[in-house]
Order: C-alpha cells, then structure tokens, then sequence
C-alpha cells in the first residue's frame, strides 16, 4: 500500500470511522451527542464544543494548503470560535467537520509519494508527512479529552445512554 493510502486512512480512522487505536473516533463520539452536552462547561477545561472545532480549525487549514491556498490558520488562533448556541449550529459544524475531513483524506491519498517529503509551506514546519502525522497525533490527544470530557459530564448530570 502506498505511503500517501495509508496516511489517508490513519486519518479517516482518528476523525470519521476507525477504532484500532483509540477504541473510538470524532463521528462515533460526537454525531448523536447532544449539543448541550457538547456545550457544557466543566471547571476550566475546554467544552467538547470547542476541542472539536479546534481540531477541525487545523484538519481545515492544512486542507487549504493541499488544495493550493495559504497556510492562513495560527495556533492563538484555534480556540477563537463563535460559541454554539443551537443543536442546528451544532449538526451544522458536525457535517462541515465531516465533510472537510473526507476531503484532506482524498488530498493525502492522491499526494504523490516523493511529496511526503518535500517542505510543508515553510522548512520550519517540517515536512508534508510531518504536518500529516502531527495532525493525526494532536487528533488523538485531544480525542482523549473529549471522552474523558463527556464521561466526566454524563456522569454529573446523571444521563444515561449518552455514551
């Protein structure tokens, strides 16, 4: 299997439909949660909310690079979210999360091997194959506290089948 094929469903398992590593991923943990859940403040951690939408602040960003853009996205800027106020606003970002995630997959499939690596934008940020590994780790940590999150909140608030 190429190189490019297998990143492409290392990131696809973290983000839409895998579960070897973490026993879990973004769409089985997010998709039917409610968004008041997501939404809940829990002492000083971030809301699930906003670790999705940072998550996906990035897996956006460095799709625009692979489609030809800019790198425009800056990390004190990946928590700067308008808050989510509605379970439409909530299904809405879920579906853009999805859909943005797909497509960088198909862009890391479709990368030429020799490309993996040659400089990510600028030699300080390493490689292509770097940014798409980074990309694939700072998914799983935060992953973790998204489980860990709602666990924390369900069981506060007493749900039951919300896991």
């Amino acid at each position: 299997m190429k190189s490019t094929i297998a990143l492409a469903n290392r990131f696809r398992e973290i983000i839409l439909n895998g579960t070897w590593v973490a026993n879990a991923n973004y769409k089985d943990q997010l998709e039917n949660l409610d968004w008041k859940i997501a939404v809940s403040k829990i002492d000083s951690l971030n809301t699930i909310a906003l670790l999705a939408q940072h998550v996906h602040y990035f897996v956006n960003g460095i799709k625009n690079v692979f489609n030809g853009g800019n790198l425009e996205i800056r990390d004190k800027h990946s928590f700067d979210f308008p808050e989510i106020r509605s379970k439409s606003q909530w299904k809405s970002f879920l579906s853009k999360f999805w859909e943005d995630s797909e497509h960088l997959a198909k862009l890391i499939a479709q990368l030429p091997e020799e490309k993996l690596n040659q400089e990510f934008v600028d030699v300080k940020y390493g490689t292509y194959k770097r940014n798409i590994d980074g990309l694939i780790e700072h998914s799983y940590y935060h992953l973790g506290q998204i489980v860990l999150i709602k666990k924390i909140i369900v069981a506060k608030q007493g749900i039951k089948n919300k896991l």
